[in-house]
C-alpha cells in the first residue's frame, strides 16, 4: 500500500513538471504580445488548458483510453457529493469573504467605486471562467489531489498544491505588472484557497465539478470587484481567506478527535 502511494505521489510530481513545461510557450507569448484576455490576465492565462492536457497525457500513458474516459467523466461528477448542501459553501464561501472585504473597506471610509454589474455580462464571464477552471481542476483536483491527500492528508495536500499553483501563476502576475508585495499577499491567499478546496474535496466525495465551481467563484469574485478587479484588496482578502482556512482545518481536527468524528 505504501509503495502504491509513493508511486502515485511520484506521478503527481511528473504531472507538475509537465504542466510547467507545457506552460512555457504560453508564457513566451504573454511576454511577446503584452495583450490581456481580461483585465489582469495576460495571454499566459491561456495556459489554463495545461493541467488538463498533462493529466490526460499521463493518464493515457498509465491506463489507456479507459483511464482517459474515466477522468473526463469527472468533469460533471455531482453524483460523488452525497450531501448536496455542500455545494453552498463551494459556490458562496469565497464570494462571501470578498463581500466582507468590500463591507469592511466601506466601513473604514475607503474610497471605492460603486459595484455595477451587468447580469448578462457576468453570466458570460462565469461561463468562460467555468471552462477555464474545469481545465485546471481536471488536473489539480482530478489527477493530483487524491495521491497527496493519501500521503499527507487534506492540509498537506492543500499546502503543497497551493504552493505549486501559486508559483505557476507568478509569470502571468509579473507580466501584468503586479509588484512583489502584491504577489506575496496573493500567494498567501491562493495557498489558503487550495487548503479550503482540499477540505471541501474531502467532504464532497472528491468531486472535480465541486472544485471547479469553487475555482470559478474565486475568479469571478475578483473580476466583479469594482472595477474589473482593479480595486481588489488583495491583502485584506488574503488575511480573511487564511483565517477561514485556519478555521476549517482546526474545526476538522476537533471533529476528528470527538467520539462522533472517530466513529465516522
Amino acid at each position: 500500500m505504501r509503495h502504491d502511494i509513493s508511486s502515485s505521489v511520484r506521478h503527481v510530481w511528473m504531472f507538475v513538471v509537465l504542466v510547467f513545461l507545457l506552460t512555457v510557450p504560453f508564457a513566451v507569448a504573454g511576454w511577446v504580445a503584452g495583450a490581456q484576455i481580461v483585465p489582469g490576465v495576460p495571454l499566459t492565462g491561456l495556459a489554463v488548458v495545461c493541467p488538463a492536457v498533462a493529466a490526460f497525457a499521463l493518464t493515457f500513458h498509465a491506463s489507456g483510453t479507459a483511464g482517459v474516459r474515466a477522468l473526463a467523466r469527472r468533469a460533471f461528477d455531482a453524483g460523488r457529493v452525497r450531501r448536496k448542501a455542500w455545494f453552498v459553501p463551494a459556490l458562496l464561501l469565497y464570494p462571501a469573504l470578498v463581500a466582507l472585504s468590500y463591507a469592511l473597506l466601506r466601513t473604514t471610509g475607503a474610497t471605492l467605486p460603486d459595484a455595477r454589474v451587468s447580469v448578462a455580462s457576468a453570466a458570460l464571464l462565469a461561463a468562460a471562467l467555468f471552462a477555464g477552471a474545469l481545465c485546471e481542476e481536471l488536473g489539480w483536483s482530478g489527477y493530483a489531489t487524491e495521491p497527496l491527500r493519501a500521503r499527507w492528508g487534506s492540509l498537506g495536500a492543500g499546502l503543497i498544491l497551493g504552493a505549486v499553483w501559486s508559483v505557476w501563476h507568478w509569470t502571468a502576475l509579473l507580466q501584468v505588472g503586479r509588484p512583489v508585495s502584491w504577489i506575496a499577499w496573493w500567494t498567501l491567499g491562493t495557498v489558503a484557497i487550495r487548503v479550503i478546496m482540499a477540505w471541501l474535496y474531502g467532504h464532497m466525495g472528491g468531486s472535480v465539478l465541486a472544485m471547479t465551481l469553487f475555482h470559478m467563484s474565486v475568479n469571478l469574485s475578483w473580476q466583479l470587484f469594482p472595477v474589473a478587479g482593479s480595486h481588489f484588496p488583495v491583502a485584506l482578502v488574503a488575511v480573511l481567506t487564511a483565517g477561514m482556512a485556519v478555521i476549517v482545518v482546526a474545526g476538522g481536527r476537533v471533529r476528528a478527535r470527538s467520539p462522533e468524528g472517530a466513529r465516522s
